[in-house]
């Protein structure tokens, strides 16, 4: 693996990633919610990472060949962004208000957990597209390779979002009316993604 192979794959990765989606959606509602947001991007890191060990460890090849696996962990994807987007729609967030449920690290680290590591496009690029940049004949083992490109992933995943995340916070903290709008957008979004995925499972 030369750098151009790192670059190339870093590239593609910042297009997944600038592309607002789920993970987008989770980050501005755990901004608005203040303390969680380091939480809330550490548990989606953690699922970007534990997509990527199960591929340098030979996992993902097995889950990219079964279409039906893949289908299921989609489907399973799809209903948690429902859930998730139906409670934010119900609870949205507002600057400065919050109990002490939701202010619960450990709560929002294991949602954002979820969001990732159920996230299709979280799949698309560490299963399919990352083992592509990867090269047998290289001095490296391909385990390695891939470990070094899933850094370079969540490098990119962490600014992005953590910048989202403060962004929010920064912009709506002082318009709990504003917030409460991007709030409920946010879990609309998550909602139609939710309900996108499960349809297309359902005419596949």
């Amino acid at each position: 693996m030369n750098l151009s192979d790192v670059l190339g794959f870093w590239a593609v990765s910042v297009v997944f990633v600038i592309a607002p989606g789920s993970d987008w959606a989770y980050a501005i509602t755990a901004g608005l919610r203040g303390r969680v947001a380091l939480p809330a991007v550490g548990g989606m890191l953690a699922g970007h990472l534990a997509a990527t060990l199960l591929v340098a460890a030979g996992v993902g090849a097995l889950i990219a060949g079964a279409p039906g696996l893949l289908g299921g962990l989609t489907l399973v994807g799809g209903a948690y962004l429902l859930w998730l987007g139906f409670m934010t729609f119900t609870r949205p967030a507002s600057p400065h208000v919050e109990d002490v449920a939701e202010a619960s690290g450990a709560r929002w680290l294991w949602k954002g957990f979820g969001v990732s590591g159920l996230n299709p496009k979280v799949l698309l690029l560490i299963l399919a597209l990352l083992p592509q940049f990867t090269s047998t004949s290289a001095p490296w083992p391909v385990w390695v390779q891939i470990l070094l490109l899933g850094l370079v992933h969540l490098t990119t995943c962490a600014v992005v979002y953590l910048t989202v995340a403060m962004a929010a916070q920064r912009v709506l903290s002082a318009r709990p009316a504003a917030a409460r709008i991007v709030s409920r957008t946010s879990a609309a979004v998550m909602t139609g993604l939710g309900v996108a995925l499960i349809v297309e499972q359902a005419l596949v």
